[in-house]
């Protein structure tokens, strides 16, 4: 008898590639950000996007959003021991009162969307020396002191994006910092707040590279 060529069958719903795929698809990357990100081929995607279809057994690329299933081997799977979504929603139980463990535990992330990601890094990591965590195709991502910063790099900017507020110890000093780099400070610091112990909150304004603004805010105390 001869033997079956080509790799053995997985173990898994989906080949490590093709979650790969998935989840890049599930988070709304094009197939060219997918490719670029994977190293493949535009062609290579759309082979996998249309073997992933077929082995789940959906219609289109849009009925991925609502499709959940842990890949084997993952960490979240031991944690959720391989379950569906609806198992999983099932198994969680949530209470009230001073012990119990709140959903929420802090802001996670903060999505940005730049015209170019290459300058937006050098601007965030170079300028603003805000740690560089890695790239994935058109998005990259920083740290804020455990605040992710996401970047999204796109055509068309989101025009009604929130502004970032960056805290600082010395906000003088970080204003005369960013002009040394040309940064454009476009508020020069003034008082917001002086509360009753005497402190008082500042902010100021600069530009990043697509011309919106930023803050900065940084507490001010008196000695003794």
């Amino acid at each position: 008898m001869k033997s079956r060529r080509g790799r053995p069958p997985h173990d898994d719903v989906l080949t490590p590639m093709k979650w790969r795929v998935l989840h890049a698809a599930q988070h709304g990357l094009t197939n060219r950000a997918i490719a670029q990100g994977l190293d493949i081929s535009a062609n290579g995607v759309k082979y996998h996007m249309a073997n992933i279809l077929s082995k789940l057994g959906l219609a289109n690329r849009e009925a991925l959003k609502s499709w959940f299933r842990v890949p084997r081997g993952s960490a979240l799977a031991e944690g959720a021991q391989g379950l569906g979504y609806e198992s999983l929603i099932e198994d969680t139980v949530m209470t009230t009162g001073k012990e119990s463990t709140p959903l929420v535990q802090c802001l996670g992330q903060v999505s940005r969307t730049v015209s170019s990601l290459q300058k937006s890094i050098e601007f965030y990591r170079d300028t603003l020396g805000i740690p560089h965590l890695y790239s994935f195709g058109n998005i990259g991502f920083f740290d804020l002191s455990g605040t992710r910063l996401f970047l999204n790099e796109t055509e068309e900017l989101n025009k009604e994006e929130s502004i970032l507020y960056l805290k600082v110890d010395d906000i003088v000093q970080a204003c005369i910092s960013l002009e040394e780099t040309g940064v454009d400070v476009i508020k020069q610091p003034h008082l917001i707040h002086t509360h009753e112990d005497g402190s008082e909150e500042w902010m100021a304004f600069f530009e990043d590279p697509e011309g919106r603004p930023l803050g900065l805010m940084s507490l001010a105390k008196k000695a003794g």
